[in-house]
This record gives structure tokens, sequence and C-alpha cells, in this order.
């Protein structure tokens, strides 16, 4: 019999793209709605495999459930694996990732922000459908010739800078593993946090979340900017201290935030909200700005992407069941 899976979190693309590529390894499959949590785990019993995305609550307490139900395997359809106790499924449980879909979905995702709020499109786009084609307080600034600072150079950070540098920036790179030999080749320099901090006219970030990266950008990482600094997350939502970056972009310390994630967004993202009011008073006063972006997790929504996905997911799940390596196995 073909294994079967617990497909959680599921919405009408993600239906779509994994039924399509199922056909060519005929799992069985389980759609549910809601996200993998200690509520619902139940559901995963009779299952071999449970897969979740970015909002699953994959603590000690659901692994042991899910072990009790006799699941095997843990298929995250994403990259970052945060939200999984990899300590608590240690010989227990194994967890496979899918650490890169479309590196060039995110990194254009990252450019679509900067650029629409240096060039205010956001705000023009809702004025002219008003009938107003007032140009006061739209003025932007020319990229070309401006600082760039890159957090994190893996496959996407390296496509955001190699963007960026076709554009004329000027491009710092911060990264615990330099790669010296893509730098110099692409005209990079790599440097210290406070440098890039303070040489940087934009700021994005592209690292994972760890406990040395948590609350990356807070007071007083923001203190040693420029003024009128632009920050771009499209990494993990807690890089930032939303709270410090909401203080700042009313001091006009920053001046513009392009945010594609939110440290609480499993409540809000992904659904819709438009009927109700907001009560996540730090996200509410975000939305206020007119001069930060909030999109819903979507940098990666891309059709190349989600095929990508679904073929690397079910091939890792295939690779499981057939005793093969697991290239894309994380472990604590």
């Amino acid at each position: 019999m073909k294994p079967k899976i617990a497909f959680f979190d599921t919405k009408s693309h993600d239906k779509a793209s994994f039924l399509e590529k199922n056909q060519q390894y005929g799992f069985e499959i389980k759609f549910y709605k809601s996200h993998l949590s200690k509520d619902n785990a139940i559901l995963a019993k009779g299952a071999d495999v449970v897969c979740i995305f970015v909002n699953a609550e994959v603590d000690a307490e659901v692994i042991d459930i899910l072990v009790e139900n006799g699941v095997k395997l843990i298929a995250l359809r994403c990259a970052g694996y945060n939200n999984v106790d990899l300590k608590a499924a240690k010989n227990r449980i194994k967890v496979v990732r899918v650490p890169a879909y479309s590196p060039h979905s995110i990194a254009e995702h990252t450019l679509a922000l900067m650029l629409t709020l240096n060039r205010k499109i956001h705000r023009a786009y809702n004025r002219t459908r008003e009938g107003n084609f007032s140009l006061e307080g739209l003025m932007g600034f020319e990229m070309k010739g401006k600082t760039a600072g890159i957090i994190g150079t893996g496959k996407i950070g390296k496509i955001v800078m190699q963007i960026l540098k076709s554009m004329g920036m000027n491009i710092l790179a911060y990264d615990l593993h330099p790669d010296t030999e893509f730098a110099e080749k692409n005209g990079i320099r790599y440097t210290t946090l406070d440098e890039l901090y303070r040489d940087s006219d934009i700021i994005s970030l592209h690292c994972p979340l760890t406990k040395e990266t948590e609350y990356l950008i807070n007071k007083d990482s923001i203190d040693k900017m420029k003024e009128g600094v632009m920050i771009i997350n499209t990494g993990r939502g807690k890089l930032i201290n939303t709270k410090d970056l909401i203080e700042a972009l009313k001091d006009k310390k920053v001046g513009y935030a392009g945010l594609d994630v939110y440290e609480e967004e499993s409540d809000y993202f992904y659904e819709d909200h438009s009927d109700v009011v907001i009560d996540d008073d730090i996200l509410a006063r975000l939305l206020t700005f007119n001069n930060v972006i909030v999109t819903s997790h979507q940098a990666f929504f891309t059709k190349e992407a989600l095929a990508e996905i679904a073929r690397t997911t079910l091939q890792n799940i295939q690779d499981f069941f057939d005793g093969k390596p697991l290239v894309n196995e994380v472990s604590a």
C-alpha cells in the first residue's frame, strides 16, 4: 500500500499543485484546512506522514501525539523549520524540508517591495483611482549609486545582490559563512554588521531565524543605521523586533519598511480578516503607516515555486519510504 499523507493548512493552490504532481507518485493524501497544532494532531492518526507549512505548531507535545499515532515523517513544504522542536523529534521522527524552491521568486518580491516603497507606487495607485493625479509627497530617489546591505548571502541573498548590482548599487554583505569567491566575482564586499548598519541606504534580510538572529533588528541596531533607512524583510518575522521598528518609524529614523513576514503572523496571514477588527495592536499600528508595506508571506508565491515545492516534498517522502538518504533532512 502507498503511504498515507495528512496534509495540513491546505489552500486551493496547495491542493491543485500537489494533486497534479502526485500523479507521478500515487500517495494517498487527505487534506485538512487548519494548520497542525496540539488541538488537531489526532487527525494524523493512521497517516504515515504529516505535511505542514510555516504556521504549524510542532512542539514536543505535538510530536508526542504524532509518534503515538504512528506518524513516521514530518514533511515541511517550506524552507524554515524553526516551528518544529527538533530536539523532541530526535531519534523519534524524521523531519524533512524544501530548502530552495524558488530563490528567484523571493528575490524578485524583495525588489518589488524596494521599488514600490521608494517610488510610492502603492500611494500613487490609490490616488489615481480616485482621480487625484498630484505628485505631492511621491518623490523617490535613484537607487543607482546608493548602498544596499544584504544580511544573509545564501541563494536568495546572492540573487538579490546580483539584481541590485545590475542597477548600479554598491553592495555590502554580512554572513557568518561568507562566499568570498562570489563576492570577488561580483564586486561585493563582506563587512561587519556595524559597518553595514552605518553605511546602508537599504537593508534587506535573508538570513535564517536562529537564537543568534532573533530580533537582529532592534533598537540598538536601528540606532546605528542611517536616518531614513529602508528595511526589507522577506525572511522570518522574528528577525525584527516590531515594537522597536514602530518606534523608529514614528521617529523617522526608519524611512520605509517592506515586510513580507511578521513575528505573530500565524494568527492572520493566509486568511481573510477583512470583515473583522484586527485585535493585534502591533500589526494594526504597522498598517497605519503610509511608508510601510505588509504583504502576506507571499514572496514565494509563483507558479514555478509551487511546482517545485510539491515536487521536492513528494520526493522527500518517496526517498524516506525507499530507504534512500534524506538529502533535505533537518535534525537537532
